[in-house]
């Protein structure tokens, strides 16, 4: 069990001497806590598994030091990390039985035999695997031999740390909502840090105290779920996370006032400080923009289209040449295609350059 520290932590495929635009992972420091559960959350090509290889030492840094309780590992070879790593595709012997594949760590490891079977018989009884263990690993089904890679990796109880790099993606979905409440559960039974990978919102906010939001190879916000939806710090985190995503329009903001498309809206902040020459942009969540009838003080919209989600719906609407989301209350009744759209002004946030700004209250 391990914190990490990363201290200017950067990766180049192209050399030191690159461009500093072209690094797949741009440098970034941050922290994670012994016994923590992270999320690594972006789409393909985000940099989030050139930063999980980095922990792990399959790929060595371009600059920067990865620290496990202090001390620089940055040097050492995969195997003197001490961590563990579920890949997407379960790593398993097909030719052994599954309390084999459990012991083949510990016993490559010269663990006395006692010591693996009580151990073997102990994770097999948190993956519910106890039912399987004499049995050949071939023929099993996807998800329980994803189980036999994760205790693989959980075995070893000298471990500092598990990485899961997409471990779902090849699993029925009706099985990945067990999966990821057994991944939560030996996460609280066992205390370990764990760092998982993955570029689907739910997995991430499910599993993880903190997230991780990577895009175009920078951390651009990590936090825990609440934190992620209530105060975006980047754009790019608005409208990944969300479904549907954050509005985000252009917009002119002065003081208390942001206008959109020559339609004004209040502030529950004052913004009197903007950066000269930066792209302002309001950004506000659908579930804090409602659609009602026309009336004053309301935004003049036009439906286009309501999405039923079942228990709620959405309405996508113009106002000008601006389109959003926004929620459909249960006891309105939509009569045309014209109604008014009302805002919660402290759900409405102003952005400069894809940054969230602190306004003035």
């Amino acid at each position: 069990m391990a914190r990490i520290d990363l201290v200017d932590l950067a990766q180049s495929y192209g050399g030191p001497d690159a461009a500093p635009d072209s690094y797949a992972l741009k440098p970034v420091s941050m922290t994670w806590r012994q016994g923590g559960a992270y999320a690594l959350l972006g789409p393909s090509g985000c940099g989030k598994t050139t930063l999980l290889n980095l922990i792990s030492g399959i790929v060595a840094p371009t600059r920067g030091q990865i620290l496990f309780d202090g001390v620089d590992i940055t040097p050492l070879s995969t195997q003197k990390r001490n961590i563990a790593q579920v890949f997407q595709f379960p790593v398993i012997y097909d030719t052994m039985t599954v309390g084999e594949n459990l012991a083949f760590p510990l016993k490559n490891r010269g663990v006395p035999k006692p010591e693996i079977d009580k151990r073997v018989a102990e994770i097999a009884e948190l993956l519910d695997l106890t039912p399987v263990l004499t049995r050949k690993a071939t023929r099993l089904t996807a998800d329980a031999k994803q189980k036999i890679s994760l205790g693989r990796g959980l075995v070893r109880s000298d471990v500092a740390a598990v990485l899961f790099d997409e471990p779902l993606t090849v699993i029925d979905p009706a099985l990945k909502w067990e999966l990821r409440s057994k991944l939560k559960a030996l996460h609280r039974a066992l205390d370990l840090t764990m760092i998982y990978v993955t570029h689907d919102q739910t997995e991430a906010l499910t599993f993880a105290d903190t997230v991780v939001v990577m895009h175009d190879g920078r951390v651009v916000q990590a936090g825990t779920p609440e934190e992620l939806f209530d105060r975006p710090a980047h754009t790019f985190v608005g409208y990944f996370i969300g479904s549907p995503g954050m509005n985000i329009v252009p917009a002119r903001v002065e003081g208390r006032e942001a206008r959109i498309d020559g339609h004004t809206i209040a502030l529950q902040r004052s913004y009197d400080r903007l950066p000269t020459g930066a792209k302002i942009e309001v950004g506000v969540r659908p579930e804090f923009v409602h659609v009602a009838a026309p009336g004053p003080g309301r935004l003049s919209a036009t439906i286009e289209r309501i999405d039923d989600l079942g228990r709620v719906r959405f309405a996508r609407v113009r106002v000008g040449d601006v389109k959003f989301s926004a929620r459909v209350p249960a006891d309105f009744s939509i009569s045309g295609s014209e109604a008014g759209l009302v805002f919660d002004p402290a759900r409405v946030h102003i952005y400069a350059d894809s940054r969230l700004v602190e306004g003035v209250v």
